[in-house]
């Protein structure tokens, strides 16, 4: 998509797909990521909205228990209106926008006002939330077609009432889209038509969300199972024998973190990792990063470690704790013109494996990674290598603690400790995330650190919750490591979850050991 702006806007109908937001086409986010509109309902993934450039403007035309729902007529001219004022428009369907879209109805009131648009295909429901119950639309062994029916009424449809007596009598798959509260008529019409009573049937709530449900029966059974489990809308209803499939296909469903909301506090730099690892196992990773890291603002401390970053000839040691750090001393040499070799002289040492691994992407060799991933064994690693006397450099944060300088310093070497980088607070997404909170549906908070605890408390705070740690306590706690655990302690919580090493997939790990 070029940058051409045209006089009138142009418009996007754009499918989403079934709701897992990694299943939307690279067309449709492009479109998401070019719009200074998007215009999305409830079946529309709300994490697709985090690819909206800045400043872009969201409006939401899904019910609501406390907001009136636009009528589609008043959607249709919307999308004219937004593109007669020369936006660029993305309006974002639920699955695909020509399956009970509606998707022609609003193409053609653009046309009639001769704006462009495009409609931008996406993986249909009535496929995609029967393949995430583990059950194939076709099958050799059962069937070679299907067919998609609405099985929600419309007044004033200008299309024909559904064949029933054909649609009984077909041999393939039948898929019914919205159909829950009809399930009775359905069911009803089907037998009635010929179908047998005994024609196995699925419905599936939430398809490809974490909130993912599936009830299956038969026609003469499956109206009062949904009675019973209080099963309701949205939902994909699944009629035919393959069915039977879905005891030995089910696999989302299997996925170890299925069904678990899961807080990442991290920094946004380093969230995706984390993130796309609670994705893969079926979870879903709700980002909001409390702490972002920025060079010292302190004058003082800024000056005092650039005098030591020009002084590196002078070290024997340089000691790395984080990630963070490594990417700050260097980007900060860069900014000094300060020359790597003048640090040839020092040894490098590590706290932890990620650290280690972004000093070696600089080419850089380091002496000693402790398993523990902590300072006190790093130095307990190193006891036979340190010296007395010897001048150790530690670029660390503004609020690090002091357990390894004062160890070092207890052996007799000399510290020179820099603040490399500072952490400070970061509350956008606050209100969303204490709403989430709120409602009970984060089932895990997880911390890297000890300022992601501290931080989250702070945010909640200034996002208007009075008592933070309540909305806390009723979640499932997970820390990287004993250090972060002790912090969460110190501040009223209970740890559930302490990962055996500190590094990413141990802390993910935990949460299903």
């Amino acid at each position: 998509m070029g940058e051409i702006r045209l006089k009138k806007g142009v418009v996007y109908l754009v499918g989403a797909g079934p709701g897992d937001p990694k299943l939307i086409t690279l067309r449709g986010l492009e479109a998401i990521q070019r719009a200074d509109v998007v215009v999305y309902d409830r079946l529309a993934s709300p994490r697709l909205l985090k690819h909206m450039k800045p400043g872009a403007e969201k409006i939401f035309v899904g019910k609501l228990p406390d907001k009136h729902m636009l009528k589609q007529e008043e959607i249709n001219q919307l999308l004219v209106d937004l593109a007669l004022q020369g936006k660029t428009v993305t309006r974002l369907k639920g699955g695909d926008p020509s399956v009970f879209g509606r998707v022609g109805e609003e193409a053609e009131l653009l046309a009639e006002n001769e704006i462009l648009f495009e409609i931008v295909p996406g993986i249909t429901s009535s496929i995609a939330v029967p393949a995430y119950a583990g059950i194939p639309v076709t099958h050799r062994d059962f069937t070679s077609s299907f067919s998609i029916v609405t099985g929600h009424e419309y007044k004033n449809k200008t299309y024909n009432t559904v064949n029933w007596p054909n649609l009984a009598q077909a041999s393939g798959t039948l898929i019914f889209l919205m159909g829950v509260a009809n399930l009775e008529h359905i069911c009803t019409q089907l037998m009635e038509g010929g179908k047998s009573p005994d024609t196995p049937v699925a419905l599936i709530r939430w398809g490809t969300w974490m909130e993912q449900e599936t009830l299956t029966g038969t026609l003469t059974d499956i109206v009062e199972k949904v009675r019973a489990a209080g099963f309701q809308s949205p939902a994909v209803t699944i009629v035919g024998e393959v069915v039977r499939l879905r005891e030995k296909l089910a696999w989302f469903e299997k996925k170890p973190l299925f069904g678990r909301r899961i807080l990442v506090t991290r920094a946004r730099s380093q969230s995706s990792e984390l993130s796309a690892q609670i994705d893969e196992l079926g979870g879903e990773a709700v980002e909001f990063p409390v702490i972002r890291t920025q060079p010292s603002s302190k004058p003082e401390a800024q000056a005092a470690r650039d005098e030591a970053m020009r002084s590196l000839g002078g070290f024997d040691w340089i000691f790395f704790t984080s990630v963070n750090g490594v990417e700050s001393f260097f980007q900060r040499l860069r900014e000094l013109k300060v020359d790597i070799r003048s640090m040839g002289g020092a040894r490098i040492a590590a706290v932890g494996p990620k650290t280690a691994a972004a000093l070696e992407d600089r080419g850089l060799v380091v002496q000693t990674i402790p398993s523990e991933f902590q300072g006190a064994a790093l130095l307990e690693a190193l006891d036979g290598e340190l010296k007395p006397g010897q001048q150790v450099l530690l670029p660390t944060a503004d609020i690090a603690r002091e357990e390894l300088p004062e160890g070092l310093r207890a052996r007799g070497l000399h510290v020179t400790k820099i603040d490399i980088y500072e952490t400070v607070l970061e509350t956008e997404g606050g209100a969303e995330v204490l709403e989430l909170l709120r409602q009970k549906a984060i089932h895990i908070v997880t911390f890297t650190s000890s300022s992601t605890v501290t931080n989250l408390i702070r945010a909640l705070q200034e996002a208007g919750e009075a008592q933070p740690l309540e909305l806390l306590r009723g979640c499932r706690i997970a820390c990287i490591g004993p250090v972060t655990a002790e912090t969460a302690v110190e501040v009223g919580l209970q740890v559930d979850h302490i990962a055996k090493e500190a590094t990413v997939a141990s802390l993910v790990a935990s949460l299903y050991e």
